[in-house]
């Protein structure tokens, strides 16, 4: 009993779902993506095995109307699932069964399908439909949220929230598989999943910042990383890790100075990093005279 969104985003290369629902994990059960072929979102009286089933069926050829028919054919209680299914190629199909619990139903787009069950008015999936269109031009995982909060602003599930999620894929399968889901965020269980999920995909974008940042400094390059730390930690300028790695990069850039006043205020919070600095010593990731002296004050 829930509401989702499958979309995508062909300038960017994603494709993905978002669902929230007052049932325990349900970014576990929902959800469904692979890079080259598709994603689902399968609920209501919910039949998993159309997540996979419908992947696979379009991986052989089908369309996202023909593997639904598929599905719907082995099925012995098709009235009770909603389903949507969008293919690699943007192409998209949605079923909302008779007997799904009111109110019910679905809105397909332009490369997206809103769908609700159990929905306090008839009119969340529309709204779900207006905010995603009303805010083209941004990320396909801010769209995404945008459209869950519109539908929880229309009424949401009749029961209320309880978890959320949001899950991202390539549309292109790259040679390196494990690196085409870009995103895989779930709040199992909440009063406020959707804020949860909100304060996730900031915090994602932060880490993504500060990855990208360790791998430049593994090359050696400090100002790079410095400034990929400073953006990270504009983001999240309270998570102490980010706070301690863009302390690294400002030392290993020059800036002994603020290094040395950030260091002292992450170890004042917590003087565990301390012992990390040192055994970045020992790895020879930081100068042993540098954080002898940062130590020392």
């Amino acid at each position: 009993m829930t509401y989702s969104i499958v979309a995508m985003d062909r300038r960017a290369g994603l494709m993905g779902v978002g669902v929230q629902s007052h049932y325990f994990s349900v970014g576990s059960v929902v959800p469904w993506t692979r890079s080259g072929v598709g994603v689902v979102a399968t609920q209501a009286m919910v039949n998993v095995s159309y997540g996979p089933k419908g992947l696979d069926l379009i991986a052989l050829g089908l369309s996202p109307m023909e593997a639904l028919e598929c599905l719907i054919d082995d099925d012995s209680c098709p009235e009770a699932r909603q389903v949507a299914l969008l293919d690699a190629k943007g192409d998209v199909h949605a079923h909302t069964g008779s007997s799904c619990i009111p109110e019910a139903g679905h809105h397909i787009g332009d490369g997206f399908s809103c769908q609700a069950n159990m929905m306090g008015k008839d009119t969340v999936w529309d709204a779900m439909a207006d905010a995603y269109e009303a805010s083209e031009g941004k990320a396909l995982d801010v769209r995404i949220l945008k459209a869950l909060e519109a539908a929880e602003a229309e009424g949401g599930d009749i029961r209320g929230m309880q978890s959320a999620a949001i899950v991202i894929c390539t549309i292109e399968r790259s040679e390196e598989p494990w690196q085409d889901k870009i995103m895989d965020l779930r709040v199992e269980d909440s009063d406020r999943p959707l804020e949860e999920l909100g304060r996730l995909l900031k915090t994602s974008k932060a880490y993504k910042l500060a990855d990208e940042g360790e791998d430049l400094m593994g090359k050696g390059d400090a100002a790079g990383a410095f400034e990929l730390y400073k953006k990270a930690s504009g983001i999240c300028p309270d998570n102490i890790e980010i706070k301690f790695w863009r302390a690294v990069t400002l030392s290993q850039a020059g800036e002994d100075k603020e290094a040395k006043a950030l260091f002292k205020s992450i170890f004042i919070q917590d003087p565990r990093w301390g012992e990390l600095l040192i055994r970045l010593c020992r790895c020879g990731m930081f100068d042993e005279e540098k954080a002898k002296g940062i130590l020392e004050n």
